[in-house]
């Protein structure tokens, strides 16, 4: 498949729908963080999730709700969590969703920790750091998706943390993105465009069962 095709769009996409799609997605995973508590199973978080999107009116979900407790936040999207974790006092969690709005696909994720611990609350920023830093190397260098890939694991090392290789971002567009089969951002020769492409961010504690994810659209 040619670049042009790996970044094609249907006749309804809008730059402008995708931010906004993005704004209403991070909308709720930020609203979910805000209920989730000590206590509180895995699926039981799943289901709030489902409930907030369908009462902000979104189109449909594109992807399953996922939330992770605990050691289950080393797990990639396609892993099944262990069991039904029930929220320590000091824990970590996070949330990832797919949520179509008007056409367009929103995708975000984030990490949160709980109590006191501070590698936890370390590892959660580091993920959001770790971010921060591969979406302004591609601003800045106009990089492709695999050297920021390369970069990011570079960069995650520096940090202290180890990468997952295995999660390298993907397509989004107006729904659906599948269609163009462009496979993975890291697996991309070519610089991504603006609106098009997910930047995922995974990485885990060096030495203790636990992890952090990040995500969010390159605009």
């Amino acid at each position: 498949m040619t670049t042009s095709n790996k970044q094609a769009v249907g006749s309804g996409y809008v730059l402008e729908q995708m931010q906004l799609a993005r704004e209403r997605t991070w909308e709720v995973v930020d609203r979910v963080s805000k209920q989730i508590e000590p206590g509180m199973r895995e699926s039981e978080a799943v289901a709030y999730c489902k409930d907030m999107i369908a009462e902000l009116g979104a189109d449909r979900i594109w992807h399953q709700v996922i939330v992770r407790f605990g050691e289950n936040t080393l797990k990639t999207f396609k892993q099944r969590s262990d069991g039904d974790p029930v929220l320590r006092e000091n824990d970590t969690f996070f949330i990832d969703l797919g949520i179509v709005w008007n056409g367009h696909e929103g995708d975000a994720g984030a990490t949160y920790a709980v109590g006191h611990d501070d590698d936890m609350t370390a590892c959660a920023a580091a993920a959001r750091t770790l971010f921060d830093e591969v979406r302004h190397h591609w601003e800045a260098t106009r990089a492709s998706g695999s050297a920021l890939y390369a970069f990011a694991e570079q960069r995650a090392e520096a940090l202290g943390w180890r990468l997952n290789l295995d999660i390298k971002g993907h397509r989004v567009s107006d729904f659906p993105h599948a269609i163009y089969k462009a496979g993975d951002l890291g697996d991309f020769e070519h610089c991504p465009d603006v609106g098009l492409w997910i930047l995922e961010i995974q990485i885990a504690h060096p030495t203790r069962p636990f992890g952090a994810f990040y995500e969010d659209l390159l605009v």
